[in-house]
């Protein structure tokens, strides 16, 4: 069974992606929304967290290396950690994300790769410690490869935390369950800004239907804005 999938995100009414661009406000800052993010973060309860190639370069602050010694290199997937208590899981299509070891925050690091990914950025990943799936076929069916984590992992419940292209790709696959909102009291309003949600030129009109689960007022002037995915029928 697919882990459930819960894309969550910080944003502001216009739907701003970055928070350093964001109007003050009297009843709070940044920092005590970010506050507010990590409180609500925990109290999802999920075991994996998911980001795009961008995001987790942003975060790894990793360069390509060689491994050191020989290793074998073993396809599809390959665990490092199967015990461990949480993950923290990147989508690198191409094979572009490199780490200096295997944990983010403590989490143990998986990545979905791309079938064209060569074996010697495998090599590297396995020295590192890190686990990764290698996608069978050209285009990735990343459900499937999430299907394959929760089986082998026991990964129940993921943090979608992408940039907009991410989150958006992953909705309009049909692989988030819920979007969850932290609504800060503050605007951007910078035209062709990014929005936390994209999906190309069309849009996710006729691809996916939000239904309101829950809303509920949080200190510093903020909302928890709650919203059920699914299909459009």
């Amino acid at each position: 069974m697919r882990p459930e999938v819960i894309c969550l995100m910080i944003t502001s009414p216009d739907g701003s992606l970055h928070p350093s661009r964001w109007t003050r406000s009297p009843n709070g800052t940044r920092s005590d929304w970010s506050a507010l993010y990590e409180k609500v973060h925990k109290d999802h309860d999920a075991n994996a967290w998911m980001v795009g190639r961008v995001t987790m370069a942003e975060i790894s602050k990793a360069g390509p290396h060689e491994p050191a010694g020989p290793h074998g290199v073993v396809r599809p997937h390959h665990f490092a950690k199967p015990d461990a208590t949480s993950y923290a899981i990147a989508l690198d299509p191409s094979g572009k994300l490199h780490f200096a070891g295997p944990e983010l925050y403590g989490d143990h690091v998986v990545v979905l790769l791309g079938s064209d990914v060569p074996d010697s950025h495998l090599a590297e990943l396995a020295a590192d410690g890190v686990s990764y799936v290698v996608s069978g076929q050209k285009d990735m069916d990343v459900g499937a490869m999430l299907e394959l984590l929760g089986k082998e992992l026991g990964i129940r419940r993921i943090l979608l935390e992408g940039g907009a292209n991410v989150n958006g790709s992953m909705m309009a696959a049909g692989l988030v369950d819920e979007l969850s909102l932290i609504v800060a009291p503050a605007l951007e309003a910078r035209k062709g800004s990014d929005r936390i949600v994209e999906f190309g030129e069309e849009g996710l009109a006729g691809k996916v239907e939000l239904s309101l689960i829950s809303c509920e007022p949080l200190s510093h002037g903020a909302l928890h804005l709650r919203y059920a995915v699914q299909r459009s029928s």
